[in-house]
């Protein structure tokens, strides 16, 4: 299928490596123009857990290519860790990179956005957002916020001919998961927690990056030209749909 973005001008936060890297690819594949960027490299190297870099990113961006159609919020991170042993700085980081990376950055292309009456947001969330991990508290509260947030922004900004999106992965085959000291690392022997975290999804193990790029690249597409305000799940089952 054409996703028909040949010639769009696509940022991606966080697209150095795994979800975020794979939906690169595929949207170059598709004929659109990609900006990458994070804290190691890519088009436009940035820490966007700081305040402004995210909106330099942007507006970088648009300096570059005259203008910027579809933005991807998909950097984020996080570790195990229990509720009672968080500080009040672990709080705030995890607020810093999970959620105002994504709100300064859309605050900034909604500027351009507004102002060329056309524009795609598409928010990497969690299936933790849905159902908190216990695991990961303060992850699961930020991409809950980011949920909220995707609304919000969906709600507000439709009648500019704004679409916003987001997408909630379930655990998927990259570094965080699977690298030396990941998430799998930090909950005991690696294979026995990756073999144990497959087989609580009902379709039996985890995601590929390339399996949550396609869903993000088709939100980002004029192919899903009337999904706006929705949070799409892609996590082989994980979390129920609630009727």
């Amino acid at each position: 299928m054409d996703l028909e973005l040949r010639g769009t001008v696509c940022l991606i936060t966080g697209s150095t490596a795994g979800i975020g890297l794979e939906t690169a690819r595929l949207l170059r594949a598709e004929g659109a123009v990609v900006v990458t960027t994070g804290r190691g490299g890519g088009d436009i190297p940035a820490d966007l857990a700081r305040a402004g870099e995210p909106e330099r990113v942007v507006h970088e961006t648009i300096e570059r290519h005259g203008r910027l159609d579809v933005l991807v919020n998909n950097v984020g991170g996080t570790g195990i860790r229990r509720l009672e042993d968080l500080t009040d700085d672990d709080w705030q980081a995890s607020f810093e990179i999970n959620l105002m990376s994504a709100v300064r950055a859309t605050r900034a292309a909604l500027l351009h956005m507004r102002a060329r009456g056309s524009g795609t947001i598409v928010n990497v969330s969690s299936t933790a957002g849905k159902r908190p991990s216990t695991g990961m508290p303060d992850y699961s509260v930020m991409k809950a916020a980011m949920l909220s947030f995707s609304r919000l922004v969906a709600d507000l900004y439709a009648r500019d001919g704004i679409r916003c999106n987001a997408v909630t992965p379930g655990p998927t085959a990259t570094q965080a998961w699977l690298g030396d000291g990941g998430l799998a690392d930090q909950q005991g022997n690696r294979e026995e927690v990756l073999a144990k975290v497959g087989a609580g999804r009902p379709l039996g193990r985890l995601a590929e990056p390339g399996e949550i790029a396609a869903v993000v690249a088709f939100l980002c597409s004029p192919r899903s030209s009337y999904v706006t305000g929705a949070a799409w799940s892609a996590d082989g089952g994980t979390v129920p749909i609630i009727i």
